[in-house]
């Protein structure tokens, strides 16, 4: 919590006292509330022990390599995916699916295999178009590549819950809920933009993440945006 809040010297403090070595965990917390509040020098430390313990889990390379991008260090970022590359860390893959006439669709960032990829781009589109009249703006920092802002917000668009929710609003009965599920947990423009889409739609979003259920309902959600 400590971390998370960015009470850094706090969560140092609870570290040090600690009767025992601190684990995995006391270290991805660290580095994961590092690579919020943008606190580099401490996510490198963090960093380091984390891989030292666990060298083969992707989660500890992923959160250093998005920090090192978010704070615009594209060559440390590079040279972490290529450590990731180098031990044979893999990557895994996100993906969202929901359940639409009792048939499980399944989507992957940029996707162009589901055969109604196209209407779901077309329909995200309208909803974003109307969404920002709202005041919804995309949150390009949540794209992690050196490439032109109006790339980014073509990223922003192709993440794989937003093509899950997209299809749901467009083939489940006017009115129902939305239910999502996601193995990684959401990224924050996607988070922000559900709050908006639900208010656009009149409608409650519920996805599933790899962290907890959000409720998305008239521009707000459950967890309060701290998750």
């Amino acid at each position: 919590m400590l971390c998370r809040a960015g009470k850094f010297l706090e969560a140092k403090d609870v570290i040090s006292s600690m009767p025992f070595d601190p684990g995995a965990a006391v270290w991805e917390a660290l580095l994961a509330g590092c690579r919020t509040h943008g606190n580099v020098d401490l996510g490198i430390q963090a960093a380091e022990r984390l891989i030292e313990l666990m060298p083969q889990h992707d989660g500890s390379y992923v959160l250093l390599s998005n920090m090192y991008a978010t704070a615009g260090r594209w060559n440390d970022a590079a040279n972490t995916r290529k450590l990731m590359r180098d031990r044979g860390v893999r990557k895994e893959p996100g993906c969202s699916w929901v359940e639409v006439e009792n048939k499980v669709h399944v989507f992957l960032v940029d996707d162009t295999m589901h055969p109604e990829v196209q209407a779901v781009y077309n329909y995200l589109n309208k909803l974003v178009a109307e969404m920002r009249r709202l005041g919804y703006v995309p949150d390009t920092k949540f794209v992690l590549h050196d490439i032109e802002s109006d790339q980014k917000e073509r990223v922003l668009s192709a993440h794989s819950e937003k093509f899950a929710v997209a299809l749901a609003l467009m083939r489940l009965p006017r009115g129902a809920t939305v239910r999502v599920f996601k193995n990684l947990r959401i990224c924050g423009d996607c988070h922000n933009a559900f709050k908006f889409m639900s208010k656009v739609v009149g409608r409650e979003i519920i996805v599933r993440d790899a962290k907890r259920f959000h409720h998305f309902r008239d521009c707000e959600c459950s967890c309060g945006d701290y998750w």
